[in-house]
């Protein structure tokens, strides 16, 4: 089989957002093991079923071919009052629509994220993977991606710093296994 490809999809819409700088750090790491593609969800309307079968759409169906092209998706996800963000929840809704018509059914699924709190993005997770579990994509039970920030989470050319990195190479192997696994023959 080829190389894995996964989808990275950050929720905060900030290009300075630490999640992003996970991200990033994630699929360096595990570069030489699958291929990682960055959807850009920020310029996406707010989803309206109205949208459905129309022009107004197009930005999400423009979507739908990349991710129909990963074999797998890695959810990088802030905590904004104890939820995950709008933009996230949006590009999980537009993208399961028109009804009958989703990209995320079967789709293999991680959920990370970092706060600089004792907590992390817990309660975001915990959140998203609800949803995930209603959209039907099988989401990576364990380990949980629950990732404490600071300074020395990555290093000054934005890799992941040694204090973090046996626990992030078991967590992106053990995805990438999740993804194999339930890849469709």
């Amino acid at each position: 089989m080829s190389q894995l490809k996964i989808a990275v999809i950050v929720g905060s819409l900030s290009k300075q957002s630490i999640n992003r700088q996970l991200g990033q750090g994630l699929a360096a790491l595990m570069q030489d093991k699958a291929d990682f593609e960055f959807i850009d969800i920020s310029r996406l309307p707010v989803y309206n079923r109205d949208f459905d079968n129309t022009p107004d759409f197009k930005p999400f169906d423009d979507l739908k071919p990349l991710i129909r092209g990963c074999n797998g998706v890695l959810f990088v996800t802030p905590e904004y009052n104890r939820s995950i963000p709008a933009s996230l929840k949006n590009v999980l809704d537009g993208l399961s629509r028109p009804y009958g018509q989703s990209v995320w059914a079967g789709l293999p699924a991680a959920v990370i994220g970092s706060s600089p709190g004792a907590a992390a993005t817990a309660m975001a997770q915990q959140h998203l993977r609800n949803v995930l579990v209603s959209l039907d994509m099988p989401t990576l039970p364990q380990p949980e991606g629950f990732v404490r920030w600071s300074d020395t989470l990555l290093d000054a050319d934005g890799k992941i710093g040694q204090g973090s990195h046996d626990f992030l190479v078991k967590y992106m192997t053990r995805f990438l296994d999740w993804v194999q696994l339930h890849q469709k023959h």
